[in-house]
């Protein structure tokens, strides 16, 4: 039996995936909507809504524009909080300031009411301390290792694993005791490492795993997004949500794990 035709075969459907999913799934941006009911919530902050977006991997127009779509939809859902969970950049070049302009304006208007990590990318050719002034000047706080408390919320944000710059003991001890935390930790895999006391963590880095083929085959994982993937997770360790994201990592294609913006609702599991 001659094999090259097979091969040949393979390579054209490979292709034809990759050029589907670019154009395609990659942009079939959906807004997920969530409750997530906690065990360690308080009641009285039942209902509270988090607006999340992660992975947003800017680095040209198809990336601002797929980004844009995202802040709108979740800001269209009037949350309580935005939280950004890393990845801003695919990369830092000298376009990243006008990028993340275009993309992340809106939040002049939502009165400071945003938080962000730093992902493994945003040390790709710079450093997330390019990044927070931007940031800042949008009304973004960035969080490196560093606890915010607003709302009756301690939010506790943990620097990139990946990057050699989380510390998560030290940052978790300054939430010690707090009623209600959330930490905000880019790489999934690490809850298994997050020391307890947050009622939940909330994560990017695995794209959902980018590629997820109809009998449920996922080829393609990141570093440190490999066990939890995607969705929710109410038995980790740590309660934890990982975002599909909106941007790719690799290949710019996705196939049957499409891009998410979420908004989750967080109750407690005490509540009538």
């Amino acid at each position: 039996m001659r094999l090259w035709p097979w091969v040949g075969a393979f390579g054209a459907a490979s292709a034809a995936t990759l050029i589907y999913g670019a154009l395609r799934e990659a942009n079939r941006l959906v807004l997920e909507q969530r409750e997530l009911r906690l065990k360690c919530w308080p009641k009285e902050l039942g209902g509270y809504r988090v607006g999340f977006l992660a992975d947003f991997h800017l680095r040209d127009e198809y990336s601002v524009r797929l980004g844009q779509a995202a802040v709108e939809a979740v800001l269209k859902q009037c949350p309580d909080v935005v939280v950004f969970g890393g990845d801003f950049v695919a990369y830092y070049k000298t376009e990243t300031p006008c990028l993340l302009e275009q993309v992340l304006a809106p939040f002049r208007r939502f009165e400071g009411k945003a938080i962000a990590v730093p992902g493994n990318h945003d040390y790709w050719d710079g450093d997330p301390r390019l990044l927070q002034p931007v940031l800042e000047d949008l009304g973004i706080t960035l969080l490196r290792n560093e606890v915010m408390r607003f709302d009756g919320i301690t939010w506790v944000g943990i620097d990139s694993g990946n990057a050699l710059a989380a510390d998560p003991f030290t940052t978790m001890l300054e939430a010690a005791g707090d009623p209600a935390v959330v930490a905000i930790w880019h790489e999934p895999d690490l809850v298994d490492y997050l020391p307890s006391g947050a009622s939940l963590m909330l994560s990017g880095h695995s794209h959902g795993g980018q590629f997820r083929f109809p009998w449920g085959w996922t080829p393609m994982h990141t570093y440190g997004g490999e066990k939890y993937v995607r969705g929710f997770y109410p038995d980790a360790p740590t309660p934890l949500y990982v975002s599909r994201g909106i941007g790719t990592t690799g290949p710019p294609s996705r196939l049957g794990v499409l891009p998410e913006a979420a908004v989750l609702t967080l109750t407690s599991q005490r509540e009538a």
